[in-house]
């Protein structure tokens, strides 16, 4: 497989570098495609969506992904001990097997986790365009495992013309140095991205917070990634996009306390690539997009522990082919269809041998509707047949109503399933081959409104999800099974952004979460209050400050099977940053500048204040 990969790499590069050099990009201006696969203005999406700008990535220069997600509403993320750890990602109270992650198109589930989710802990920040979320069932338009939302990473953009470079690194605290290379190309109708990124930490200990145990769990991080796309003809567009992400991570033994091990260590390989073409026929009118795409997650896990040595080596590959045409009937309906194909395979190799493999077929359609200027509805339908779990019907239904007074009203509604993992269903020692689909409902409904000239933005969400035959570990049988009931998830968000003036924007975003189970026990690692603030500011020439605060209260974590508490905490991060020339940045940045002494994870270590510098330089 990993020639599959290497060839779907290649190729994609081939794509999209040829004929690359001057031409003016196009700009989509504010074009949503994520929330209904069809290129969308804002106003008119029913979905909640929150974006994450190149502009504030750059200003902020965060190292990972999950540090931009837990500051959004509804998000959630937490680890056990440092960068590199395994992390809870929640959306909406629901943890990331309910949320399809792409990487430039590629989605980077790993089919060989316990449920099939993203390692997102492995996803560095540096050279990316954008960053978003769309919440809400989207199991129509992406399949079974878009439950809670979909997230979407992208490195291309809107590259500006001719060919650019991208320069950058940093060091600091717990021995940590991290660098990347990017460089953007625009001309002749095509556009690219090629990046490289990478970290080297010697970390913290997971175990830190229990006395003697200061064995640090080094982390090291290297990643290659291209997008690009070139138009042929005014008909035929092709695009192609690649991965590759290798990573070493020590990590100690497990439990409450954990227990420092310096002989923990895991190595993991994730290879990917996208390629395909768009078709644009009658003047726009009808467009069909057919892609083809693979991912490979290859993981070896090395430890040492009371019960003797363990190694385990984890392989898994997820490969989808998928067609999408779309047909714009006039200006108050398009019709837009779609089917796809995916196959999953995950090998586990440790004290045995064990193979298994898993399809799944889709056909959906959506209608996209304007009935009335300022009004938008879509409905959408999907049919799955799965190989061991039969045919699941869903839907999703959304409404945007955009008054003339600077008021929208958005809501959707909608239903999903997902099928039990390959480990969920056959692992040797926790697996349960009875296990049936997970059912879920889900709404939202929220109400924005724009003033000073749509300088100030605000918006309220309510939101649900609802989920039934949840399938969850059990620390009495020690096997995953079913939960009798409905699992409830309900909450509100809100969020605020305000450009101040050309020197301040500012941006809030609040979160509250009801998540219980049938049982009324709480789910874990999800706050019931969590507030994000963030500030990016040019107080003189030259100059720019980014600095971000976080407030988490009312958390709980299991331990053994029972809810134990967490304490609140307040995390406050801030990058100072000063142009030496048109070329050249040179900054500061600090995390935990309060020193917070707090757990995400009960038992684990956090990272304490910390401070780094670096230097970018741009041509």
């Amino acid at each position: 497989m990993k020639s599959v990969s290497m060839i779907f790499y290649l190729s994609s590069a081939a794509i999209a570098l040829a004929g690359v050099a001057l031409a003016e990009p196009v700009d989509l201006g504010t074009i949503n495609v994520l929330a209904n696969r069809s290129a969308t203005e804002d106003a008119k999406v029913g979905s909640t969506v929150n974006t994450v700008s190149e502009k504030h990535i750059r200003m902020t220069a965060q190292p990972t992904v999950a540090d931009y997600l837990a500051a959004l509403p509804g998000v959630s993320v937490s680890s056990p001990g440092g960068v590199g750890q395994e992390t809870t990602l929640i959306v909406r109270g629901a943890d990331k097997k309910y949320v399809k992650t792409l990487f430039n198109g590629i989605d980077i589930s790993d089919t060989t986790s316990p449920q099939v989710q993203p390692s997102i802990e492995h996803f560095l920040a540096d050279g990316l365009s954008e960053i978003q979320v769309l919440k809400g069932s989207q199991g129509t338009l992406y399949g079974s495992d878009a439950v809670a939302g979909v997230i979407g990473m992208s490195t291309l953009g809107q590259p500006e013309d001719g060919i650019h470079a991208e320069l950058g690194a940093e060091g600091g605290s717990f021995a940590t140095f991290r660098s990347h290379a990017k460089v953007t190309a625009a001309g002749n109708g095509g556009k690219m991205a090629l990046g490289v990124s990478g970290m080297n930490t010697k970390g913290i200990s997971a175990a830190e917070e229990h006395a003697g145990n200061h064995e640090r769990d080094a982390y090291k991080n290297i990643g290659l990634t291209f997008a690009g796309e070139q138009q042929m003809n005014d008909v035929l567009t092709l695009f192609g996009s690649a991965l590759s992400i290798t990573s070493t991570a020590a990590y100690d033994d497990s439990g409450n306390p954990p227990l420092d091990n310096p002989d923990n260590e895991t190595r993991g390989t994730r290879q990917g690539a996208r390629a395909g073409a768009k078709l644009n026929l009658f003047g726009g009118r009808v467009e069909n997009i057919t892609s083809a795409q693979v991912f490979n997650t290859d993981r070896d896990i090395h430890s040492v522990s009371l019960f003797g040595p363990y190694d385990g080596n984890f392989n898994g590959t997820r490969s989808r082919i998928d067609d999408q045409l779309s047909f714009t009937v006039n200006d108050a309906l398009k019709l837009v269809a779609g089917a796809d194909y995916e196959w999953q395979k995950a090998t586990i190799t440790d004290f045995a041998v064990a193979s298994h493999d898993a399809s799944n077929g889709g056909l959906w359609g959506e209608a996209i509707i304007t009935p009335l200027a300022g009004l938008t509805l879509t409905a959408s339908l999907r049919r799955d047949d799965h190989g061991q779990f039969g045919s699941h019907t869903t839907w999703r239904t959304t409404a945007a109503h955009q008054f003339g007074s600077g008021t929208r009203l958005h809501g959707s509604i909608g239903t999903g399933f997902r099928a039990p993992s390959l480990y969920e269903l056959y692992d040797a020692w926790s697996g349960s081959p009875d296990l049936k689909p997970e059912k879920s409902f889900s709404w939202d409904v929220g109400l924005g409104h724009t003033l000073l000239d749509g300088r100030l933005t605000l918006d309220a969400t309510l939101f649900g999800l609802d989920t039934d035959n949840l399938i969850d570990y059990s620390f009495v049988t020690f096997r995953y099974q079913q939960v009798p009931g409905t699992t409830r998830r309900h909450g509100l968000e809100l969020s605020a952004a305000w450009e101040a003036s050309d020197w301040l924007t500012l941006t809030a975003a609040y979160t509250w979460t009801h998540a219980k189970d049938a049982s009324a026990v709480r789910r874990p690692r999800v706050p019931k209050h969590d507030l994000a603030l963030s500030a990016l500011i040019t107080p003189a020439e030259k100059w720019t400050l980014a600095a971000t605060a976080r407030y988490v209260h009312d958390t709980v974590d299991v331990v053994a099977g029972n809810s134990v508490s967490l304490d609140d905490y307040v995390l406050l991060n801030a990058r100072l940053a000063y142009q030496l020339t048109d070329a050249m940045e040179v900054h500061v940045r600090g995390e935990n500048l309060l020193n917070q002494d707090y757990q995400v994870i009960k038992g684990y270590g956090t990272p304490d204040i910390a401070a780094y510098g670096g230097l970018t330089v741009r041509f």
